[in-house]
């Protein structure tokens, strides 16, 4: 899958040692490629990197593939390290929404933003969760939060269209 010029060797220290010609592996190569939108490469470049931000963005990666039950356990491993890491939080929601857990969504998130206030896609993912579970009034309040903290967003000018059209 990573091409012919792929080969590794254990060095000393019992870690894998990736030769000229490899695909990039490692923490910074893996949040390199996850912010170009090559989620799968970095995927497997965060695989065994371990850390609170090797899992939040291996977390991330699948998420964004929809391997949502694959990212479950890396989100979780960040946030035990971490509780409110904002990436780990998002793949989180995007997980459990993707798997339809949206009562598990809800109630994660709300612990979350109960510790931290100020994680935009913590009240994305569970206004997406409260969509789902037919509670309007809980979804506008979140998504207004969410353009609040992240105006920029990609997402952001489509939730605003949203929130235009129920006023």
């Amino acid at each position: 899958m990573l091409g012919v010029g792929l080969a590794l060797a254990g060095c000393a220290s019992g870690r894998a040692m990736a030769f000229q010609g490899a695909a990039p592996s490692g923490l910074d190569a893996g949040i390199r490629l996850y912010e170009q939108g090559k989620y799968g490469e970095a995927a497997a470049a965060l695989q065994g990197v371990g850390g609170v931000d090797g899992n939040a963005y291996l977390a991330a990666s699948l998420a964004k593939q929809r391997q949502f039950e694959q990212a479950l356990g890396p989100a979780n491993a960040a946030l035990e390290a971490d509780a409110t890491h904002a990436l780990a939080v998002a793949a989180l929601g995007e997980a459990l929404v993707g798997l339809g857990r949206y009562d598990e969504a809800t109630a994660r998130l709300s612990d979350v933003l109960g510790k931290r206030n100020d994680l935009a896609y913590a009240y994305y993912w569970r206004g997406q969760a409260y969509s789902k579970k037919k509670q309007p009034d809980r979804m506008v309040s979140d998504y207004e939060a969410f353009v609040r903290l992240a105006p920029n967003a990609p997402e952001a000018e489509t939730v605003r269209q949203l929130l235009a059209a129920l006023r």
